[in-house]
């Protein structure tokens, strides 16, 4: 892969990366405002549970989070009790989450483009359209491809 294609925006809430891919930071932060950032690692969830986990630690889900994906995707889409106007989640080695179960992975990826579609087109001054949820998944270079087709067949309809 060359320098040009280590950095893939999938839609303004979404990012696939390559480590040490020369991506801007600038070009995924708002432009003000606080700022939530959440890092997490796919190595840490090879399961759904660990998921649920690995996110409730990072982004201090409710206690009410009921531990399946509708709750889940129904907490990413609210995080109201976080006291920040931007969320950013940046998921290392996102190859390797929730590695056990394909179609558990499908609809972690699924959740995570949902959410962010939920999230998306805040308008920044310059005309440019950011999200307030930005989701950056960094990955090696030889899944890119496959993980940003696999996005694709994932993302469905518009507003589903």
């Amino acid at each position: 892969m060359t320098e040009e294609t280590s950095a893939m925006h999938i839609a303004p809430w979404m990012h696939v990366i390559t480590p040490g891919g020369g991506l801007q930071l600038d070009e995924l932060l708002p432009v003000s405002g606080s700022v939530h950032v959440a890092r997490l690692n796919g190595q840490d969830m090879p399961d759904e549970i660990a998921a649920f986990q690995k996110f409730d630690e990072s982004l201090k889900f409710p206690e009410y989070f009921g531990w399946n994906w509708a709750a889940f995707y129904d907490c990413l889409r609210d995080l109201q009790w976080l006291s920040s106007d931007s969320h950013v989640l940046i998921i290392e080695s996102a190859e390797s989450a929730i590695s056990e179960d394909e179609a558990a992975r499908d609809e972690f990826f699924r959740t995570l483009w949902r959410a962010g579609q939920r999230w998306s087109y805040t308008k920044r001054p310059e005309g440019l359209t950011l999200s307030r949820f930005s989701v950056v998944l960094s990955c090696d270079k030889e899944s890119v491809y496959s993980l940003v087709k696999r996005l694709g067949e994932l993302q469905g309809p518009p507003n589903s």
